[in-house]
């Protein structure tokens, strides 16, 4: 205890079975800022554990392009340190209506199409214009040296339309690893990045909902990343679909394999930072009712609350796996609030 108190950095501590009594567990285990590993040879956890330093110093060295409004401008999240460089909707819409149908769009187009399950509503042209939202939001990543993006969607699909819904965009770029965060939503987008860095998880960010008959939590949005097992494995089904409030456009409609264990998670930028986490199962993905909805859906339990409705969040991130305890372990090393 004197080395951690010494060096006031987030530690990761591995003391081998059989050396520590009781007492000199209990003085590390809770200890904010200290990952303790009492365990015969488990590098695994030492593992686990380096890695979300690592994470930590990367979200700090980050940034993130940010879509939206008129005026450029920057800005640093308070204790990750992730930059924040906002760019005019302007240049979205501009780079949009200059980029051509290549082959590259072609064949991106094709491929959603492809590997779709079933195609619904879009058009050859939907489609193919669906994939070019993916190149123009790649640019813009690229011309501001980001690492992940987020951004005001839902202005430009308004009369006159400025672009397409960019879901399959987003699909894609989660897919290959790179958070991409709706609605300039900094909360959502953060915690894609953490979960991406932590888990290598695309995640889901989702509006909040309940099913409250069977105490099920429901959540749902136009756009998920398909590659949920991970960016090395194969995606999910998909169905190709029209964007729920706009009416038009291509976005992807994911189907969560039932069963399979999940977390949801939301950081939440205060002066004391917080994180909401839950875990529970994959019920399933209800059929989109006649009087429509997001077209990406999932219905799960949830294991830490008796009553869904006492879900806190909005915009959370669910994604494959139960990372429940790692997470909180995550926010002991480094001074985040869990709340469920």
């Amino acid at each position: 205890t004197h080395i951690i108190e010494e060096v006031q950095i987030p530690s990761v501590v591995l003391a081998t079975l059989g050396i520590l009594l009781v007492d000199h567990i209990n003085q590390l285990r809770d200890k904010s800022g200290v990952y303790l590993i009492n365990s015969l040879d488990n590098l695994d956890a030492v593992k686990e554990g380096m890695r979300m330093i690592r994470t930590a110093h990367w979200m700090k060295q980050s940034r993130i392009v940010n879509i939206a409004g008129s005026e450029a401008k920057e800005k640093i999240v308070p204790h990750l340190g992730t930059q924040v460089r906002t760019i005019p909707h302007q240049r979205f819409y501009d780079e949009f209506k200059r980029t051509k149908t290549t082959d590259a769009v072609r064949k991106l187009a094709f491929a959603y199409s492809n590997n779709a399950k079933k195609v619904v509503q879009p058009t050859k042209t939907d489609v193919l214009e669906a994939a070019k939202t993916y190149f123009v939001l790649k640019r813009l990543i690229e011309a501001e040296k980001a690492d992940a993006v987020m951004m005001d969607c839902l202005p430009g699909l308004k009369k006159p339309h400025k672009h397409v819904p960019p879901c399959m965009g987003f699909m894609s770029l989660r897919d290959e690893g790179i958070a991409a965060g709706c609605q300039s939503d900094l909360s959502a987008t953060l915690t894609l990045m953490l979960v991406q860095q932590l888990f290598d998880r695309p995640g889901f960010q989702q509006n909040a909902s309940m099913e409250t008959e069977k105490n099920h939590y429901f959540g749902a949005h136009c756009t998920c990343a398909s590659k949920l097992n991970g960016t090395a494995f194969a995606s999910e089904p998909y169905i190709l679909m029209s964007h729920c409030e706009a009416g038009w456009g291509c976005v992807p409609r994911v189907l969560w394999s039932p069963g399979r264990d999940v977390t949801m998670a939301q950081y939440v930028s205060r002066e004391t930072p917080q994180m909401y986490i839950y875990s529970g199962k994959v019920v399933g993905c209800p059929s989109i009712p006649q009087t429509g909805g997001c077209r990406t859906n999932i219905e799960m339990t949830i294991n830490e609350v008796d009553n869904v409705c006492d879900v806190k969040g909005m915009h959370q991130i669910i994604f494959y796996g139960n990372y429940a305890r790692q997470l909180r372990t995550f926010c002991q090393l480094y001074g985040i609030e869990v709340v469920t």
